[in-house]
């Protein structure tokens, strides 16, 4: 299964894909602020692509013009997120490499799985979340029309190995529908 928006498509990782998502995922600007550190080899991005990237719902973002994976991004369904226990309901979780930062591509690849999982996933809400002083998570969120929801303090970052506070938003299918 793939997506495609202008400029981006969204298809399935592959290991392929490892040499590509090691060049973005090592950058340390890119995963800390999400909560990940930065990898460290190849090998361990292939891994990631076996392990973590690997999601009923998870997509390689990549450019339309050479089909090289650039960012991630994943609609996490119950029982992989710690936002809902329904069925109905899923968590969206994105980055996208450093180089491709302020270029509206985020936002362009969420509203198509949004809409991937409004209309074909039948989806009554999607939540959304981001750490404090993660602006560009927050921003990509307001763009595409979540809403604010709550704070919570002291939040475990397991693979950071720390606490921070973390915002958590959602958009309803009527929301969406209604072009929040």
């Amino acid at each position: 299964m793939f997506f495609q928006t202008e400029r981006l498509m969204l298809r399935r990782w592959e290991e392929g894909d490892a040499r590509s998502l090691y060049e973005y995922a090592r950058n340390p600007d890119v995963g800390p602020i999400a909560g990940w550190p930065p990898h460290k080899s190849v090998e361990e991005s292939r891994d990631i692509i076996r392990n973590v990237l690997s999601g009923a719902e998870a997509y390689a973002i990549c450019l339309k013009s050479d089909n090289r994976a650039i960012g991630a991004m994943e609609l996490k369904l119950n029982g992989h997120t710690d936002m809902t226990d329904r069925d109905d309901e899923c968590e969206l979780g994105y980055w996208i490499g450093k180089p491709f930062w302020g270029q509206g591509m985020v936002p362009e690849a969420a509203k198509e799985m949004l809409r991937h999982a409004f209309e074909d996933m039948g989806m009554r809400k999607v939540w959304c979340g981001y750490y404090d002083g993660n602006e560009k998570s927050r921003r990509v969120q307001e763009k595409c029309g979540f809403r604010y929801q709550w704070t919570t303090k002291d939040v475990d970052v397991p693979l950071m190995h720390e606490k921070r506070t973390g915002h958590v938003s959602c958009i309803t299918r009527e929301e969406w529908e209604s072009g929040a």
